[in-house]
């Protein structure tokens, strides 16, 4: 989750979108001295995420907004179930309504699909589901606290926290072994090398540069099969770690776990995450 100043800085850029302008409809129709309740209620089966967020928003246009969480955070959830409830204003929650939502349906729908990979593992697997960096553009920070809540774990968060060379690095650096020389030497000593490769014989070169981390990039069940024999086959004591991606589908998790990667990378985890649905029922 972001840390309070950032949080507040996001909501605020998604409050202004809807209030720049004021809400003509609720400032017409409602009294501002009217108090009610608003219930966030599950439309579907849901794994819960966004409390927190949910919370911060309406305090931001109310700061004596009451909240209550009604289920935990990664509850998995079935239709009907109430999942927060805040007592404010009428034209808080109205005002704050669609914003609240988009939020808290886009972090619960992440978690869902989360929660659904990670249990497509077979039982005893020591694979780890990840997300990649295709996120919504300044919603990262909130998809990737979604991930974690859904029980999958996150990749590298930015270009600037991991070492991951690329096809396209590969071709600017003039080859793999070129590459991980540079990246071992101007990389910092706490940093693991990552390479990604998208055929054995590329495969071959990165365990010959000895690189921390090989991703495999759109391989066949075969060719997985013969990456993890091969890197098991090593005599040295050099093991590197084996990661994934590239048209994973929620089909291919248990034979890729099955295969004994190290590492299943999904970027349908945020950019193919349905929204959740979930809708604010108001009382007063």
């Amino acid at each position: 989750m972001l840390a309070p100043p950032l949080l507040d800085a996001l909501i605020d850029r998604t409050l202004e979108e809807d209030l720049a302008g004021g809400d003509l409809t609720t400032e017409a129709c409602v009294d501002p001295d009217a108090r009610a309740v608003g219930e966030a209620v599950a439309r579907r089966p849901l794994v819960a995420c966004g409390g927190p967020v949910f919370r911060r928003l309406f305090e931001r246009l109310e700061p004596a907004a009451a909240f209550e969480r009604l289920v935990e955070e990664g509850a998995a959830v079935p239709t009907g179930a109430v999942l927060w409830r805040v007592r404010a204003a009428a034209r808080t929650l109205l005002s704050g309504e669609r914003s609240a939502l988009n939020l808290v349906q886009r972090m619960s729908g992440v978690a869902t699909a989360a929660r659904r990979y990670v249990e497509a593992l077979p039982k005893g697997s020591t694979s780890r589901i990840t997300d990649i960096r295709k996120t919504t553009p300044g919603l990262r920070a909130l998809e990737r606290y979604a991930v974690r809540v859904g029980g999958a774990h996150n990749h590298r968060d930015s270009l600037s926290s991991a070492v991951l060379i690329k096809d396209n690095h590969i071709v600017a650096a003039g080859g793999i072994t070129v590459a991980i020389e540079r990246a071992r030497a101007r990389a910092p000593h706490t940093t693991r090398i990552e390479v990604e490769v998208a055929s054995l014989a590329e495969l071959e070169q990165a365990l010959a540069a000895r690189a921390d981390i090989v991703m495999l990039d759109n391989f066949t069940l075969a060719d997985v099969h013969e990456a993890v024999r091969r890197v098991r086959a090593l005599a040295d004591g050099y093991r590197p770690l084996l990661e994934v991606s590239g048209g994973i589908t929620l089909e291919r998790i248990p034979e890729l776990a099955a295969a004994g990667l190290d590492v299943i990378s999904c970027g349908a985890l945020t950019h193919s995450a349905p929204a959740a649905d979930i809708a604010l029922d108001l009382t007063l």
